[in-house]
């Protein structure tokens, strides 16, 4: 659990539960360098996404929230309205950087810039916290060229080899999903319209749904540009096929980063209900009406007597 002191104007205040490694909470080592949860923009949507830096600004985390409606907390003698379970869990800052590196050259193309003007945003003070990350300087050049003059080193976005480094994001995501025993062949036929009655994970399922973890984590055109880079087939357009029979709701928790609101089931249990019968309704439905009048018949106007 997290209490949030002062913090810049970014930061998100307040208190959650959260599971975390220790690495993500560990004390810090020098004054005003505790961990840190902070806005960034999020590297596939540019939206305002909720981050977390560990003591120093060593590593970065994303933050994942598991909600469901009325849910709270009780911790100690209060109760905390905010229910939700976060996830705390390692992210590549090269991600968050490369955001902006593609920004600025589409900006000032071929231009080659120092990373701390590259990695600012007036919007989010907290961003050049990125390079302060173990490892950032010693692995940029998986998505710059660079260029030294003097002591400096000048930078700027490489497609060709950005998408070198993300081809290499997939193959790692494929042996830790094979690893894990991870089926994914009938998610990638249902992404992808595909229909067959037997579903096995082919090699190119796995690359399929690693891409799609992996775009997670770029922006649109770059996703398209790496899906032509692993040679995969575009997407089909759904056919017009017979309907599915009803498959039934899992029963596993929803994950964090998954649209809650396709698991509603408000509407589901309004269907339900119109569709039971009390006792007296069936005991109703067995009586032999034959010979009775609607009710309807009694309270309907009298037919006027003939002069």
């Amino acid at each position: 659990m997290h209490s949030a002191k002062q913090r810049p104007p970014d930061a998100h205040p307040g208190q959650w539960v959260l599971i975390a490694p220790e690495a993500a909470t560990d004390p810090p080592k020098a004054p005003d360098s505790e961990p840190l949860f902070t806005k960034l923009r999020n590297p596939s949507t540019g939206e305002a996404t909720l981050y977390l830096f560990n003591s120093g600004a060593q590593q970065l985390f994303e933050v994942k929230a598991f909600h469901e409606e009325y849910r709270s907390w009780f911790i100690g003698q209060t109760v905390q309205q905010d229910g939700r379970l976060l996830f705390v869990t390692p992210m590549d800052p090269l991600f968050l950087i490369l955001y902006y590196l593609i920004k600025a050259d589409k900006e000032q193309p071929g231009k080659f810039q120092p990373l701390d003007q590259v990695v600012l945003d007036s919007e989010y003070p907290s961003c050049p916290l990125l390079l302060k990350c173990a490892d950032v300087k010693q692995y940029i050049h998986h998505v710059t060229e660079e260029k030294e003059i003097g002591s400096q080193k000048f930078h700027k976005y490489s497609q060709e080899k950005t998408l070198k480094w993300l081809k290499k994001k997939v193959n790692q995501t494929v042996k830790a999903l094979k690893s894990n025993s991870i089926s994914v062949g009938e998610r990638v036929h249902a992404a992808t319209f595909i229909s067959g009655k037997q579903i096995t994970d082919t090699k190119e399922d796995y690359v399929w749904y690693a891409h799609g973890l992996i775009s997670e984590y770029i922006p649109e055109d770059l996703s398209k540009e790496l899906l032509k880079y692993l040679g995969l087939p575009e997407l089909k357009s759904p056919a017009a096929e017979p309907p599915l029979k009803k498959r039934k709701l899992s029963d596993v928790p929803v994950e964090a980063e998954e649209d809650y609101t396709k698991f509603n089931s408000s509407n589901l249990k309004t269907k339900k209900a119109n569709s039971k019968m009390s006792a007296a309704q069936k005991a109703l439905a067995k009586v032999d009406k034959s010979g009775m009048k609607a009710i309807s018949t009694f309270f309907s106007s009298k037919p006027k007597a003939s002069k």
